[in-house]
């Protein structure tokens, strides 16, 4: 019977189970506890692997199965979202506003009870964030912020983390930028983690995690640190 490995300070800032320990209950998960360091989050994922728990849980670390990803090149840009990034005014930015947008991800939301993205988590990405690893996508009318979203780039991957929207289609908006960024930077994937109805009405899929990490083994190279800061590309 597998059990949950729990990290420490023996373990070393970046080590982690071999992938054949994830538990079958509850389904992905790998390992508990350690840092959310950025030595350790680069090591995660790498891997493939991501924290996500609840306030008042130890840190928990995943790699579920099936992976859901985005391959740039497959994404649905709808004709109604195409009418919504050319007549409803929305300006999108990259980097101007991470902080504000990773809070806007933690806010309570109506079709969901509390929030995965604790203090320690907002933290932990500022950092990131503040390293050229990790980005945000800003949807804006005038000075509103409207949707946006954010995650981190290592190599020729995006490793989605979440989004967020007060006016319809404006996350939408915000990953349709990302979209382009991508197919400009030749990133060749966008891991969404969790496989959702929604995401799959963009052209997300679910893929075997085997295929996922022998596609994160061929792009997610070593960082090298890069700022998106600025306006959306034309």
């Amino acid at each position: 019977m597998k059990r949950i490995t729990w990290l420490s300070s023996e373990h070393g800032a970046t080590w982690f189970p071999p992938l054949e320990s994830v538990l079958d209950e509850p389904p992905g998960l790998l390992a508990a506890g350690g840092a959310l360091s950025i030595e350790r989050l680069r090591a995660a994922y790498r891997r493939g692997i991501f924290p996500w728990y609840s306030p008042g849980q130890p840190v928990l670390w995943w790699c579920p199965e099936p992976r859901m990803v985005l391959f740039p090149h497959e994404f649905r840009r709808s004709r109604s979202l195409v009418k919504s990034e050319r007549n409803r005014g929305f300006r999108v930015s990259f980097d101007t506003a991470f902080s504000a947008v990773v809070a806007a991800c933690a806010a309570p939301r109506e079709s969901a009870a509390g929030t995965w993205i604790t203090g320690e988590m907002q933290a932990a990405y500022e950092g990131l964030h503040a390293a050229g690893d990790a980005h945000s996508v800003e949807v804006w009318r005038d000075n509103a912020l409207l949707g946006g979203l954010y995650g981190v780039q290592l190599g020729r991957v995006f490793y989605g983390e979440s989004m967020f929207s007060c006016e319809r289609d404006a996350s939408k908006v915000a990953l349709s930028a990302l979209v382009r960024r991508c197919l400009t930077q030749e990133i060749a994937l966008i891991d969404c983690q969790l496989e959702t109805e929604h995401l799959g009405s963009l052209g997300s899929r679910a893929i075997p995690r085997a295929e996922f990490l022998a596609l994160l083994e061929q792009h997610a190279a070593p960082q090298i640190p890069s700022h998106w800061q600025g306006p959306d590309l034309p």
